[in-house]
């Protein structure tokens, strides 16, 4: 399964981007195929193991906010391996047709 997901401190200010790398560090630490950008980070891997790093990157917010919105969307898709490469080149390969 591939999750794109967005962790968000409330009650912090406006500069979050130190308390959402607390949460991409956890991320990048667990070893799972990932990818961050300006608005959420994509894990991939089995069920468990992804929820249970969303989980942490939560907690790690969490122990430093008040307050956490999450936002997550999943694709469940059982026997795709590297999905998170391989749609990504797909569309690519589109564009270089035409």
């Amino acid at each position: 399964m591939i999750v794109a997901f967005s962790v968000t401190p409330l009650g912090v200010g406006e500069d979050v981007g130190e308390y959402v790398a607390d949460a991409v560090r956890v991320v990048r630490e667990s070893g799972l195929p990932n990818r961050t950008d300006a608005m959420f980070t994509s894990l991939e891997g089995e069920w468990d193991e992804v929820m249970a790093v969303v989980r942490r990157a939560v907690d790690a917010v969490a122990a430093r906010a008040p307050r956490v919105s999450v936002v997550l969307k999943a694709d469940i898709r059982p026997g795709v391996v590297d999905g998170l490469t391989a749609k990504v080149a797909t569309v690519e390969r589109h564009l270089a047709e035409g």
